[in-house]
């Protein structure tokens, strides 16, 4: 559970769910996101960094400037665990609805 514990905590937060929603649409430098963002270039390189850490963007240097893209393969741990969740759930809902005997209480 430690990398989903990660893609949770670094999806929690509305800013860098805003950073990835932006990276969806190509690379972007450090200044470029700060741009569309109300807050200062320093939050942005920490909102980069925890998402480099949880695994969802990397970084390329590209001379002087940072170019931060998303990785495809960084949901995958947020994914596989819903998946795992869903899946038990609906097995467990799908066994209780198949034992009731029709009768309402």
């Amino acid at each position: 559970m430690a990398g989903e514990a990660a893609g949770f905590d670094a999806l929690a937060d509305g800013y860098r769910r805003q950073i990835l929603a932006m990276l969806r649409q190509g690379d972007r430098a450090v200044h470029e996101i700060a741009e569309e963002l109300p807050i200062s270039r320093p939050a942005v390189s920490r909102h980069l960094r925890l998402l480099k850490e949880a695994g969802f963007v990397e970084e390329e240097a590209v001379g002087t400037r940072h170019l931060y893209r998303l990785r495809p393969e960084g949901v995958e741990a947020v994914r596989r665990y819903l998946e795992t969740v869903w899946g038990e759930a609906a097995t467990r809902f799908r066994i209780v609805a198949e034992n009731v005997d029709g009768e309402v209480g």
